[in-house]
C-alpha cells in the first residue's frame, strides 16, 4: 500500500477546513441527499462525502457502507486531493500498484472501483472528497466524470452556506442588520433546496422526470382543480430488444440510445403531456385530456419517430396505452398499459397495443 503524500500547503489546509467547523458534526439531509444523487449518477453501490483531517478520513455522509472514518493512510481521498482540479478514477483498485494490498481493497468494504471529485474552498484548497466506489470494477463516462464534479462543487456549496449560519449564530447579537443576513441566508438555501429537489426528480442520463416526479404529475392529472376526473391517457413504452444493444454493441450505445430517445420524448411533449423514464429501457407517457383512439394515433406516430432516428442502426418500441378509469388508482392505470404493453410484444413488438 502506498501512502497518500502530504500537500505542501498542508497547514493552511488544515486550518481552512477546521473554519468550517464541520467535523464530528451530526448527519444532514442536504449532504444526505447530494450523496443519494452522486450514487445514482455514477451507477455505483457506495458513496460519501468525505473531508480529510491530519490524520483521518472523516465521512459527513456515507451510504452503502457502514463506517464514520478511516485511517488517512488508507484513504483513496488522500490521493485525490493531491490532485485537486480532476476527478480522480481507479477502475480496478486490484490492478493499481497504489492500492492493490489497501486494507479497504483486501477487506470489507472490498472497493475495486473508485471516483472522487475534491472538495475545494474558496481560497482553493482541497478539504476532501465527494467520492463513489463500489466492489465491481467500473468505468465512469466523461459526461458521468463532470456531473460528479458539478456535484462537489454544490457540496462546497452547502458548506459555505452551513459556515455562514454558523457566522450568523455565533455575532448575531453584535450585529446590527442580522435580520437582513438571515433572510439572505434563508433564500439561498431556499433556492438550494429547490436545486436539489429538482436534480433528485430528473433522470441524469436523458433529462426526463424520472419515476417520482411521472408519480406526482399523473395524480394531479387525473382530477382538476375542482376535484373533477379528467380524461387521461397514460403510455408505457419499452425499446424493443434493448439487451441485445447493450450485449452487442456496449453500454456506452445503449446510454445513447436512451439519450437519443430522451431527446425525442422531450421534443414531443414540450407543449402537452409529460414524458419520464420509468427505468431502464421503460419510459411513461402522460397524456391528460386525450382520448384513447387519440392517444394511440399519437403514440403510432412517436413509434414512427423512434424508428427514424439516426442511430446508425435500427431500434424499435412497443407502446401500451391505457385510459384512466374514474375511481380507479393511479397504479392500476400503470398496471393495464403495461399488460398493453406485455401484449405489443408478444404479438412481434414494434406496435402500439391498448387496453381494454
Amino acid at each position: 500500500m502506498i501512502k497518500p503524500d502530504k500537500p505542501a500547503n498542508e497547514a493552511h489546509r488544515l486550518d481552512a477546513l477546521h473554519r468550517y467547523r464541520i467535523l464530528d458534526s451530526e448527519k444532514e439531509q442536504t449532504f444526505e441527499d447530494l450523496v443519494t444523487i452522486a450514487k445514482a449518477v455514477a451507477g455505483t453501490s457506495m458513496a460519501a462525502v468525505t473531508l480529510i483531517d491530519a490524520e483521518r478520513q472523516w465521512f459527513k455522509s456515507v451510504q452503502g457502507v457502514e463506517t464514520a472514518e478511516l485511517p488517512r493512510d488508507a484513504s483513496m481521498c488522500g490521493h485525490a486531493i493531491l490532485s485537486p482540479r480532476e476527478v480522480m478514477v481507479i477502475e480496478d483498485a486490484r490492478l493499481d500498484a497504489r492500492f492493490h494490498d489497501n486494507p479497504i481493497v483486501v477487506g470489507a468494504p472490498g472497493v475495486r472501483f473508485y471516483a472522487g471529485a475534491p472538495l475545494i474552498s474558496n481560497e482553493g484548497l482541497p478539504l476532501g472528497t465527494l467520492c463513489v466506489f463500489d466492489s465491481q470494477p467500473h468505468q465512469l463516462e466523461p459526461d458521468r466524470a463532470k456531473a460528479l464534479a458539478a456535484l462537489s462543487r454544490q457540496v462546497m456549496v452547502v458548506m459555505e452556506l452551513r459556515r455562514f449560519a454558523l457566522d450568523i449564530q455565533q455575532h448575531m447579537q453584535e450585529r446590527d442588520d442580522y435580520e437582513r443576513l438571515l433572510a439572505d441566508y434563508h433564500d439561498v438555501l431556499l433556492a438550494q433546496n429547490a436545486d436539489l429537489a429538482e436534480q433528485s426528480r430528473t433522470d441524469a442520463l436523458t433529462g426526463l422526470p424520472n419515476r417520482r416526479a411521472m408519480a406526482m404529475a399523473l395524480d394531479a392529472a387525473v382530477a382538476d382543480t375542482e376535484g373533477q376526473p379528467r380524461q387521461t391517457c397514460v403510455a408505457l413504452l419499452d425499446i424493443d430488444h434493448f439487451k441485445r444493444i447493450n450485449d452487442f454493441q456496449g453500454h456506452a450505445t445503449g446510454d445513447r440510445v436512451l439519450a437519443e430517445l430522451g431527446r425525442l420524448l422531450r421534443g414531443q411533449f414540450a407543449g402537452a403531456g409529460m414524458a419520464a423514464r420509468y427505468g431502464g429501457e421503460e419510459f411513461v407517457l402522460l397524456l391528460p385530456d386525450t382520448d384513447l383512439r387519440t392517444a394511440e394515433l399519437q403514440c403510432d406516430f412517436l413509434r414512427m419517430a423512434v424508428a427514424d432516428l439516426p442511430l446508425g442502426f435500427p431500434v424499435t418500441v412497443s407502446i401500451g396505452v391505457a385510459a384512466h378509469r374514474s375511481g380507479d388508482p393511479t397504479d392500476r392505470t400503470i398496471e393495464r398499459a403495461d399488460a398493453a404493453l406485455y401484449r405489443a410484444k408478444a404479438a412481434g413488438r414494434n406496435r402500439v397495443e391498448t387496453a381494454g
